[in-house]
C-alpha cells in the first residue's frame, strides 16, 4: 500500500468516526495516558475497534483520553451509554476488551469483576 492509499484510508475512517459520533448509543474511552500505554493501553484500543468491526457494530464509537488517576489499575477504560450512568473499568487486557464488547455493549451487562466502583 502506497501512502496515497493510507491517506485514504485514514480519511475514510475519520468520516466513518464522524457519522458515528453522532448516532452512537455507546462510547468506549480508553485512557492512554503515559501508564496506560505502558500497561498495554494500545493493545487494549486495538482490540476494542478490531472487536466492534469484526461483529459489525455500528452505534459504538472508541476514542482515547489521558490519565484517569488510577494509575494502579491500568488500562482503565470508560464506557459510556445513552441514558445510563458511565462505567469504569480497570485493568483491561485485550481479552477482556473483547468481553466488555460481546457482554457489556453486546448485551448490555456490565461485567462487575473489572468494574471500578469510585466513592461518591
Amino acid at each position: 500500500m502506497n501512502l496515497e492509499e493510507l491517506r485514504k484510508l485514514r480519511e475514510k475512517g475519520q468520516r466513518e468516526m464522524m457519522q458515528r459520533s453522532d448516532t452512537s448509543k455507546y462510547r468506549i474511552v480508553v485512557g492512554m495516558g503515559t501508564s496506560g500505554i505502558a500497561a498495554g493501553a494500545r493493545e487494549v484500543l486495538k482490540a476494542f475497534i478490531d472487536e466492534i468491526n469484526t461483529r459489525g457494530i455500528k452505534d459504538v464509537i472508541v476514542m482515547q483520553t489521558g490519565e484517569k488517576g488510577f494509575s494502579s489499575r491500568e488500562p482503565v477504560v470508560e464506557v459510556f451509554e445513552e441514558g445510563s450512568e458511565p462505567v469504569l473499568y480497570g485493568n483491561i487486557d485485550p481479552e477482556k476488551a473483547k468481553r466488555i464488547v460481546e457482554e457489556h455493549i453486546g448485551k448490555g451487562n456490565i461485567i462487575k469483576d473489572y468494574q471500578i466502583i469510585v466513592g461518591k
